[in-house]
């Protein structure tokens, strides 16, 4: 969402007259775009403040730092005499009013309507919401983005199907629960004229003539329905790939979580999905050292991660959120401990990540290459896996295959096929 957020911001500021700074030392204006979700995410920002003071403080052209993005009230009091201007993300469409230059955005009514400046070709992020009314109890999203918006449907659509034309062959959908989504506006028809939800969304980008792949991030488990599962299943450009979060491995700390499923629950989930979707790649996120987490409780997590299997999984260390109702728990789990957990569940993942690695070792997949490096090039499978090969330069934006001959737990060796 960042780098959405990002490319936007670009499309705005180069609309209005910007033009991209090669050096920092040569900018007149640096966006921040801060993300509040770790507190080492925070801490760099503040990193990169000093350093841009310091790299344009000789410079005749005064520089601007305008900060944005995700910012705790806690976080905006501390940096207001830090930077020149704090503006909100959401507001984008008047930022050039706030800055004092013509707005060639005129018209546009909200964020969405903003067309960005890609910048990761041949992958492309969509919005298809924003903000979130979840209230996890470590999350700030629904503190720092607001309730949760949907984007029609028409809009969605026709965006992918510009990006399609324009060559993207990786469509990431992206919202805090995309399983939340609902687009009660659309004039689209759908096949039985109900309202669009993600399932349906996902089935309306699929029939989209192209070559292209469909991925998304990130849903909740506790509401991916039957429905979500089933489209997955039957749609041929929509990858077999799933971050599915879980968080943790235990009852009593999902429920101060807020997170409003069992761990049962989330077993039957992933149960069911690979029932459907047998060679699907799982991946979840996790975070040890919750207030109030015992041994007992976080052995029952290390027992889900060695249970489920995952391709990879996402570890975080627990840090205070302002503003969150996690904050008001007494944080009592020592750094060394949360450090310690984190390091035991790496090594349970590096065993079975590697476990699933190895049963591509001898066979041929279909790789999208995002760049070269020292004569390898590296891309992402369509289970994304991550793969360093020996091959031929080829094009971005054009699928090849490759002959995988070894595996790491973190990602796949091959041979390009000519």
């Amino acid at each position: 969402m960042n780098k959405s957020d990002s490319e936007r911001i670009a499309s705005v500021l180069e609309n209005n007259g910007f033009q991209k700074a090669s050096k920092m030392n040569e900018a007149n204006l640096i966006v921040v775009n801060m993300c509040s979700v770790r507190q080492s995410a925070v801490d760099r920002v503040y990193g990169k403040i000093q350093n841009a003071k310091i790299k344009n403080q000789n410079e005749k052209s005064k520089c601007k730092i305008i900060l944005t993005g995700c910012i705790l009230k806690k976080d905006r009091e501390r940096l207001f005499q830090q930077v020149n201007l704090i503006l909100d993300i959401k507001d984008l469409q008047n930022w050039p009013e706030k800055l004092g230059i013509k707005n060639q955005e005129l018209g546009i009514k909200n964020y969405f309507e903003i067309e960005p400046k890609y910048s990761s070709f041949p992958a492309a992020y969509v919005p298809i919401s924003t903000g979130c009314n979840n209230f996890c109890a470590y999350c700030v999203v629904p503190y720092t983005r607001g309730p949760l918006i949907h984007r029609p449907a028409e809009d969605i659509i026709k965006e992918v199907k510009e990006l399609i034309k324009k060559g993207y062959r990786e469509i990431w959908l992206l919202g805090q629960n995309v399983n939340d989504y609902r687009s009660g506006t659309t004039q689209i028809s759908t096949r039985n004229n109900a309202e669009v939800n993600f399932a349906k969304l996902l089935e309306m980008i699929n029939d989209i003539t192209g070559d292209f792949w469909i991925r998304f991030t990130s849903p909740n488990p506790a509401n991916f329905s039957d429905e979500l599962i089933d489209i997955m299943a039957k749609s041929k450009k929509v990858t077999p790939y799933l971050n599915l979060p879980v968080q943790s491995g235990n009852d009593e700390i999902l429920k101060k979580m807020n997170r409003n499923y069992t761990v049962q629950k989330y077993k039957n989930l992933v149960k069911k999905i690979r029932k459907k979707i047998p060679d699907i790649a799982l991946s979840t996120d996790i975070i040890v050292g919750f207030p109030g987490e015992i041994k007992k409780q976080f052995e029952n997590t290390a027992k889900l991660l060695r249970e489920i299997k995952f391709d990879m999984a996402y570890i975080a260390q627990y840090s205070l959120r302002p503003g969150t109702t996690a904050i008001k728990m007494k944080d009592n789990v020592p750094q060394k401990e949360k450090k310690k957990r984190e390091q035991i569940l790496t090594e349970i993942l590096k065993k079975t990540a590697l476990e699933k690695n190895k049963k591509y070792i001898g066979k041929t997949v279909k790789i999208l290459p995002v760049g070269w490096e020292k004569g390898f090039l590296f891309g992402k499978s369509f289970h994304y896996k991550t793969i360093k090969a020996k091959g031929l330069k080829t094009m971005l934006g054009q699928f090849i295959k490759v002959k995988i001959i070894d595996a790491t737990p973190w990602g796949l060796l091959g041979k390009q096929i000519v």
